[in-house]
């Protein structure tokens, strides 16, 4: 490696430091370079490996992996702090501009070619077609698979089956001795979907959250019809307070339907007089089962079938049971002493005045409830978490919220 430099104006003001290097390898990859400007800008791996989410031991392989490429140490690690090094410091700036122009290029590429719209809209198109030609359940579920089946999980993420409390179920860490802290609930109008489904969601999640995560295989309708799914999710969460995690560690999370059956639980809990988990996050959630709140307007045929197939789902799920009840209508329900909430929703999604109401309602119980908006058009944008910007960081607030890092506000944001 060269010396240090500084590169100076014809009036001998410095422009930059500059550190000469031989030709760069092919084998530098832009990952390398944003673990690195991640960990200089925190000068923590632990915050660094969150925001990447990447587990610790990941991200430290790609730091290793640019400094011996580069050949010399960037960074100067110890027991309780990391700093730069002489030549980190000369690489620092010069990396941020490059992943700078970089992101540019492929955010102008993007905008030109509607390469994200596009990239949902055929991920999506299958499971839309199914339901459009009235296909079957067992189709609507096969599809809904084969969305989820699009993403992998991420690679750090440990897999294992347990039976919590009868109840089988994925468990989802993102590394050795990790206790489990969250219990999610999937979504899929609670005919469909299934926990190994959504592994790559529920992984990102993990990660995010940096913590484990009970993932139950719920009962679902029309074969098992409430309170199957809520019993399922009860008996989950009971199992992890058996494992000696307190309540307040807990935070239960879900997506579109899965987000009803959060709340369905919470209020479940109250009126047991059971202890509730510490603070609960909503993704999209469906809690309006008689879909009178989904905005579907005569000329949009679109939701007008989304709105008639929750109604079908609504009443395979129910069977006759009224829609009234405040256990499956917690617009109807009393919200007062429920954890923090925590909502997020796209502001082009069908259910988006499920989400304002909601918010709305927990306030007027005296719930800390906060609303999140991510400007997206599509109903769960953050199963496209692997490529969609506003997913990704849509999930790392959630993680930071189920880690207690944030409180829940009256803030909205845009």
């Amino acid at each position: 490696m060269g010396d240090n430099r500084h590169m100076a104006d014809d009036q001998g003001r410095p422009l930059s430091k500059v550190l000469p290097l031989p030709q760069a390898p092919d084998a530098i990859e832009l990952r390398h370079m944003r673990a690195f400007v991640a960990v200089a800008d925190e000068l923590n791996f632990g915050r660094a490996a969150s925001k990447l989410y990447l587990s610790q031991p990941a991200l430290s392989r790609q730091i290793r992996a640019l400094e011996r490429l580069v050949g010399c140490d960037l960074l100067r690690r110890s027991t309780h702090r990391v700093e730069l090094t002489l030549a980190g410091e000369a690489l620092l700036d010069l990396a941020r501009q490059l992943l700078r122009d970089v992101d540019d290029a492929v955010n102008v590429a993007r905008s030109i070619g509607g390469e994200l719209a596009g990239r949902m809209s055929r991920i999506l198109g299958p499971v839309v077609d199914v339901a459009d030609l009235g296909g079957d359940l067992q189709s609507l579920r096969n599809a809904y698979e084969a969305l989820h089946a699009e993403f992998p999980p991420p690679p750090e993420v440990e897999i294992r089956s347990v039976n919590a409390g009868g109840v089988p179920c994925l468990q989802l860490t993102p590394g050795p001795e990790r206790p489990v802290t969250l219990l999610y609930l999937h979504g899929g109008g609670y005919v469909a979907g299934s926990a190994f489904g959504h592994r790559p969601l529920v992984g990102a999640l993990t990660v995010a959250a940096d913590t484990g995560v009970l993932l139950p295989e719920y009962r679902l309708a029309p074969e098992h019809r409430f309170p199957a799914a809520l019993d399922d999710s009860l008996r989950a969460y009971q199992w992890i307070l058996d494992s000696g995690t307190t309540p307040e560690q807990v935070a239960v999370a879900g997506d579109s339907s899965g987000g009803g059956l959060v709340l369905s639980l919470l209020i479940r809990l109250k009126q047991r007089g059971l202890p509730m988990p510490g603070r609960a996050i909503l993704l999209c959630p469906w809690v309006d089962l008689t879909c009178s709140l989904l905005d579907a307007p005569p000329d949009d045929p679109i939701r007008v079938a989304l709105r008639d197939h929750g109604r079908r789902f609504a009443e395979m799920y129910l069977a006759g049971h009224p829609t009234d009840d405040p256990v499956v209508s917690p617009l109807r329900a009393d919200l007062t002493g429920l954890p923090p909430l925590l909502v997020q929703v796209a502001t082009g999604d069908s259910l988006i005045k499920e989400s304002h109401r909601i918010v709305d309602y927990a306030r007027q119980h005296g719930v800390d409830a906060r609303l999140e908006l991510y400007p997206v058009d599509s109903h769960v944008f953050h199963l496209f978490w692997s490529f969609l910007p506003e997913a990704g960081d849509a999930l790392r607030q959630a993680g930071r919220f189920a880690r207690g890092e944030m409180t829940a506000d009256a803030t909205t944001a845009n």
